[in-house]
């Protein structure tokens, strides 16, 4: 081992803690596979500040919880190193750059999208987030449905969605109740563990080590939790009360808070599962904003860095421009002040779990599994997420309904976008940026026939 690694790295000074996370935020790009291959490269690899199984025990409980897990890892991990403030910190800035991001990206959208050149860059990125979405389903089904048990699960999802309407709560609860019964029947065929393995590496010693002991504010105590709960409830409290105290509970803003709050309980299995539960609400149940829209969103989402949750944002800056919320005069403060809104919403749970939870799991630091209900859960997740693909597919290919002319060109650039995920294993960013590409090609060469007709 050479001499530099022979020994432990000294404490890191909270500014040497700030700078990193601040990058972090804004060089998360890959969604939660690239963002926790990002934390291991740099935290565990180079900068040894944890160790590899310490990183992977905190993983695996992220890893159980509803939420955007790579952002709680990222919480955890600060916590773990500098108390509450650490926390706080490093899961806000990964979140903050992407909130500003998608503000910006947002307000250009809505102030420019019916600009010819960025309506036919919209028009390319529609059928490439269709084919992510149908290769969301393809990465998280491989993994998940190992039996016909969690194939008629997944199956089942699909259908109670797509044929019966049922909202995405509902589903999520009959799935954990038959994850929960079904381990009781046939718990082989609901095993499942983290999903991430063993160590396989040694990189030399952590400050954070296997054996480092735990730290007097990582120690569980009833004090500290009720503490904690009891602050959290009541930031959370004091804010959608004041909403509802300037703009009365059926205001937009009010309504955004309660909406997000309920769906920041009910990620599990990332982003794309809560989408329909998103689309349900923002867009049938309060008209936020437009299916196309919704999709345009996710383009969005899928392009920045940080959480692909924070598509949110991009709804609630929507909605709140379409809405007026401060006059006609005021739209990128109404849509900045929604987007804010949404975000707080969104992550404050994340915050409270692993506030609440970290010092419960760091006095045991066994493998954490997941439950058989989860799994029934996780495997619901496939079919809803198929559900998604075939709600973007509808609107993508039959733009003006089923009644209405087929869309040939789209269907191309999602083909070709769909062979470049599943064959040549594109990123996202080249691929969004090629479908955009595409569509504005597609777009001006339609405008040249017209004007030569």
């Amino acid at each position: 081992m050479p001499p530099e690694t022979a020994r432990a790295p000294d404490p890191v000074p909270r500014a040497e803690a700030f700078r990193f996370w601040l990058k972090l935020g804004f060089i998360s790009f890959g969604g939660p596979a690239g963002q926790i291959a990002i934390m291991h490269e740099e935290l565990v690899e180079r900068r040894r500040w944890i160790s590899e199984n310490r990183f992977l025990h905190a993983l695996n409980y992220c890893m159980v919880l509803p939420g955007p897990e790579a952002q709680q890892l990222a919480t955890y991990i600060g916590w773990l190193m500098h108390r509450s403030w650490g926390g706080i910190v490093a899961g806000g800035l990964f979140v903050l750059p992407s909130l500003f991001i998608l503000v910006a990206l947002s307000w250009v959208y809505m102030a420019y999208g019916h600009v010819p050149v960025i309506a036919g860059v919209f028009y390319g990125i529609k059928p490439a987030v269709t084919a992510l979405v149908v290769h969301a389903a393809y990465r998280v089904g491989s993994r998940t449905l190992k039996n016909a048990w969690l194939w008629g699960i997944a199956a089942g999802a699909f259908l109670a969605i797509f044929a019966l309407g049922l909202p995405f709560p509902l589903i999520v609860l009959i799935a954990g109740l038959l994850g929960y019964v079904g381990g009781k029947i046939a718990p082989d065929r609901f095993k499942a563990g983290g999903g991430h393995g063993a160590a396989s590496k040694d990189y030399g010693p952590a400050l954070i080590g296997d054996h480092t002991p735990t730290p007097a504010h990582a120690r569980f105590t009833w004090a500290r939790c009720w503490a904690v709960l009891g602050f959290c409830t009541a930031l959370w409290a004091a804010a959608l009360g004041g909403l509802a105290a300037l703009y009365g509970w059926q205001g937009v803003l009010t309504q955004m808070g309660w909406f997000f709050t309920k769906a920041a309980l009910l990620t599990f299995g990332g982003a794309y599962a809560v989408l329909p539960y998103v689309y349900q609400g923002a867009v049938e149940q309060h008209q936020w904003l437009s299916a196309s829209q919704m999709i345009d969103g996710l383009a969005l989402g899928e392009t920045t860095p940080g959480p692909l949750i924070m598509v949110v944002a991009f709804v609630g800056f929507v909605g709140g421009w379409t809405q007026a919320l401060f006059g006609g005069d005021a739209l990128f403060l109404a849509g900045a002040a929604a987007a804010t809104v949404v975000t707080f919403f969104t992550f404050l749970p994340s915050f409270l779990f692993i506030l609440l939870g970290g010092p419960f799991i760091e006095s045991t630091h066994g493998n954490l599994r997941f439950t058989a209900p989860l799994t029934g859960i996780t495997a619901a997740v496939v079919g809803v997420i198929v559900n998604l693909a075939v709600f973007f597919a509808y609107h993508v290919l039959w733009p003006q309904g089923l009644g209405g002319p087929f869309d040939a060109a789209s269907a191309v650039i999602g083909l070709a976008a769909a062979l470049a995920l599943f064959r040549f294993k594109w990123g996202v960013i080249p691929l969004v940026l090629g479908s955009g590409v595409a569509g504005l090609a597609v777009q001006l060469g339609r405008a040249a026939l017209q004007a030569g007709g």
